[in-house]
């Protein structure tokens, strides 16, 4: 799977509060596999949340994380 800029946003526009594990990824500059493998051993600079059996990435925490205001 190939992903462009086109698909997401930039991360100052985004309002939404959580994001998935793919656009996590693409904001953190990471495979979607790493933030997986966050979340299975905890040990990741950040951790999700499970929605429904979902991985869940706040918003707010990826912006922190990646220097975003």
């Amino acid at each position: 799977m190939q992903t462009t800029t086109n698909q997401f946003p930039p991360l100052g526009d985004v309002t939404r509060p959580n994001l998935t594990t793919n656009e996590a990824a693409y904001y953190l500059n990471r495979k979607p596999q790493t933030l997986r493998a966050w979340a299975c051993l905890e040990n990741g600079p950040i951790k999700p949340e499970r929605i429904n059996g979902r991985l869940s990435w706040s918003a707010t925490k990826i912006k922190q994380l990646a220097g975003v205001a």
